[in-house]
Formats: structure tokens, C-alpha cells, sequence
């Protein structure tokens, strides 16, 4: 959605817009995305400034993935909501192959419900892996979603623990 509010800011300031107006299209977000705290995904010479929630994110917010047509779009909102990566796998594998799956999930995730979620989905967050993942499991359960970044603190680096939070159900 950053990406979307820098070409009307662009845009706006191109046609003469006051500095209000740009303000206003700078500050403008979604909780589609995983906010400010998630790494930004390269793809080339472009930049997504975050991973899109795949519950919550809207077509036009798909169609600024690589390669998305509008029957993947449908596809992508048709399954909603998804409770797991592996779902989202499932799902979207009828209609292409893993290696596009695989591209997809550069730019999208399953919000990760600490207390419930399956290590795939848990290897979503910044910085976990399978083992890391068994042992977050293995504590379960967790009092808060606070609780949880605790846990999680002390197993992965800190630029990664940073962008976690975005990625966790609200609650």
C-alpha cells in the first residue's frame, strides 16, 4: 500500500497538489499489510514494502504481485480465511505449480495465531525455522501475543524478532 500512496503522491505532486494533500496520501495505510515492522519483499527492480495479509488484503492489493492475473485474485479471496500456510498451499496449488505457490508466499502470509497455528505456518514469521518452530509449539500455550514475542526473543536475531509482530493474528 506504500508503494501505492508514493505514485499518488507522485502523482499529485506532478498536477500541483498542495502540501496538505500530499500529507494526507502519505499517511495513508491498510491493515492488509503486515505494517512497517515487516521487511520489505525485493522483487527486482521493485520493491513490495511489506508481505499483504491474506485475510485481509484486498484484490487490488494482490494485483501488485509479479505476475498476478485477476483469476488468481479470485482464487486468492475464494479460500478466505485461511488458518494456515498449508492451506494456502493446498488451495492455490490446484491452479498452478509449487515453484509459483512458492513465488507467492514472497509476498503474502497467513496471520500466525501463536497459540494455534502448525510449524509452516510459524516458519512464516521473520527469522524461525522448523526447530524453532517445534520449540515455540512445545511452550504453547501462550497468556498474550507479548508473551509470545518473549518467547520467541531469545531464538531468533533482532532485526527479524522486529517484523514478527506484524505477522501475528490481531487480537
Amino acid at each position: 500500500m506504500r508503494f501505492f500512496s508514493s505514485v499518488l503522491l507522485i502523482a499529485l505532486f506532478a498536477f500541483g497538489c498542495t502540501d496538505q494533500a500530499a500529507e494526507t496520501a502519505n499517511d495513508a495505510t491498510t491493515p492488509a499489510m503486515a505494517e512497517q515492522d515487516a521487511p520489505a519483499v525485493e522483487d527486482g527492480a521493485a520493491m513490495m514494502p511489506a508481505k499483504l495479509n491474506l485475510n485481509l488484503a484486498s484484490g487490488d492489493d494482490f494485483k501488485a504481485i509479479p505476475g498476478m492475473t485477476d483469476r488468481m485474485v479470485h482464487e486468492f479471496e475464494e479460500y478466505r480465511p485461511y488458518a494456515s500456510i498449508q492451506q494456502f498451499r493446498r488451495e492455490i496449488g490446484k491452479y498452478v505449480s509449487e515453484d509459483v505457490v512458492a513465488e507467492y508466499e514472497k509476498y503474502v502470509f497467513v496471520p500466525v495465531d501463536p497459540n494455534n497455528c502448525d510449524a509452516p505456518t510459524l516458519m512464516q514469521l521473520p527469522g524461525v525455522d522448523a526447530s524453532v518452530a517445534d520449540e515455540l509449539i512445545a511452550s504453547r500455550p501462550f497468556a498474550s501475543r507479548d508473551a509470545f514475542l518473549e518467547a520467541l526473543a531469545p531464538m531468533v536475531e533482532p532485526a527479524p524478532l522486529d517484523g514478527a509482530g506484524a505477522f501475528l493474528v490481531q487480537e
